[in-house]
């Protein structure tokens, strides 16, 4: 199993899964037609190639106003890790993000607690807010206080998902002693990392996670982003490791011959290292990939000459 990132590490790389979600922004053409003999196909190459997580989003459902931007395709991230957790062996499995404000802490920490003891201690739990109003109504949360929502909640995961059978959290909106859990989590400490790039998102991470997702912050953005972070664990006497991500621009091993996009970083696998190692620079321990492709056999392929030819120079 790879080790969580840290300071003083190569940096780590992961993926956000394809098919299991299908923005207009980031989805390519071939994954309307593709099912699961991809996801395995695509699980099982990460697995190989040393990346260190396979991550899979959370929606309920989407509204008709977002549905042409957004699709209606989110494949549930409890079943969708876990389907793939038995066809891998070493590779990491995170929520990006959970909204675990939708769910009572009990009923998220018993879907994940599961997974984490079946894939034996492989789980990274994501969380995040939320965005889309109509689920939160749908689901009878309060949309406006997600944010307070989400602080609670992590609270009470943090119970939830730790050693004992009989988790206790009281709180403003939930509470529970008395109640017990089994299967615990493999892990002793499961890890939360957490989403948003909002001040609010980012006080959050530095405050109660164990790593920072952000979302879309671009590149000239990350250092503020990370000193604040850094500077608010300070202040708080906030200790223990920390993960800082980001997401990369869309890459290409290889000259592509086809047209990928303005943003798109290409070439050999000096040039796509010597972009990324800038991220590490900034202080930054995971990156999170996306490779342009036409296929599942192309993405499979690049996938395969990142790990093998850009991962070492990182």
């Amino acid at each position: 199993m790879p080790a969580l990132p840290s300071e003083g590490r190569r940096l780590a790389y992961g993926i956000q899964l394809p098919v299991q979600s299908q923005s207009a922004i980031y989805a390519e053409p071939w994954e309307a037609a593709a099912g699961p003999d991809d996801l395995l196909a695509i699980a099982r190459t990460a697995d190989r190639a040393g990346f260190a997580y396979l991550a899979s989003c959370d929606h309920v459902a989407i509204p008709r106003r977002l549905a042409s931007a957004m699709s209606t395709v989110w494949y549930d991230p409890v079943a969708t890790l876990a389907f793939l957790a038995a066809a891998t062996e070493r590779i990491r499995l995170l929520s990006h993000v959970a909204v675990v404000g939708l769910r009572h802490p009990l009923v998220t920490a018993k879907q994940y607690a599961t997974l984490d003891h079946l894939s034996s201690g492989r789980l990274i739990l994501g969380v995040g807010a939320g965005h889309v109003q109509e689920e939160f109504e749908a689901l009878g949360v309060d949309f406006e206080r997600r944010g307070s929502v989400l602080d609670e909640s992590i609270d009470a995961l943090r119970a939830a998902l730790g050693p004992d059978e009989f988790p206790a959290h009281h709180g403003k909106l939930y509470d529970f002693e008395g109640l017990g859990q089994r299967p615990r989590p493999a892990q002793e400490h499961v890890p939360v990392w957490v989403g948003g790039s909002s001040p609010a998102a980012v006080r959050r991470a530095a405050l109660k996670g164990d790593g920072w997702l952000p979302q879309g912050d671009p590149r000239d953005r990350l250092p503020a982003q990370i000193a604040r972070i850094r500077r608010l664990r300070q202040e708080a006497g906030v200790q223990g490791p920390f993960a800082v991500g980001a997401i990369a621009e869309p890459l290409y091993v290889g000259e592509p011959g086809w047209e990928v996009g303005r943003r798109t970083v290409t070439g050999p696998p000096e040039a796509l290292a010597e972009s990324l190692r800038a991220y590490r620079a900034m202080g930054v321990q995971q990156i999170q990939v996306r490779f342009r492709c036409r296929s599942r056999t192309e993405l499979t392929d690049q996938m395969e000459a990142f790990g093998a030819e850009v991962a070492p120079l990182l």
